[in-house]
């Protein structure tokens, strides 16, 4: 499964960290916002139930097209999986992708069928059937420190997940089928 997701590289609060109770009369507490224009980078992660596949990021300027999704998302993902299974390279593999434009195009998926690979439907609108969106995105943001640029941020996510147990990740399948099945 892969999606992606904008990471900032300096964190001010999050959305658990802003909640507080208040006293009936008394002012709500001041909610200290990022600004729209503080330095983020995007990220295209793809991981199986062992653990990470792929870990991409976006240089500035780039945006995510077809193309661009098939050149440096898809492409090295098959690659390292070819790596990672020799004996069979992508014999069985089933990939999951949310129903953005860059992952539903006809190109990606011709390529996609082109390779073997078979590619899971979405529903639409369903964030909580994605593994990325009901776990992985914020359990990294809320683990990373400050980074100072795209390359130091890339190693930071690519170490925490390197780091996460293949436990962790087998779990989080395990839950992404209780939930299809709800």
């Amino acid at each position: 499964t892969g999606d992606e997701s904008w990471f900032k590289h300096k964190e001010i609060g999050h959305k658990a960290s802003n909640t507080a109770w208040v006293a009936r009369g008394d002012p709500p507490p001041t909610v200290v916002r990022q600004s729209r224009f503080s330095p983020r980078t995007l990220f295209s992660i793809f991981f199986k139930s062992t653990g990470p596949v792929l870990i991409h990021y976006l240089e500035r300027g780039q945006t995510v097209d077809h193309q661009y999704y098939i050149d440096h998302c898809l492409t090295p993902l098959i690659n390292n999986i070819k790596k990672q299974r020799p004996s069979c390279g992508v014999q069985g593999i089933k990939l999951h992708q949310d129903n953005g434009s860059p992952h539903t195009h006809e190109d990606v998926l011709d390529y996609l069928a082109s390779e073997g690979i078979t590619v899971m439907p979405h529903p639409p609108n369903s964030p909580d059937l994605s593994p990325c969106d009901f776990w992985l995105f914020d359990l990294i943001k809320q683990n990373l420190t400050d980074q100072n640029n795209s390359e130091s941020l890339h190693h930071a996510v690519s170490q925490f997940m390197n780091d996460l147990s293949k436990e962790e990740y087998r779990k989080t399948f395990d839950k992404w089928i209780q939930r299809m099945h709800l």
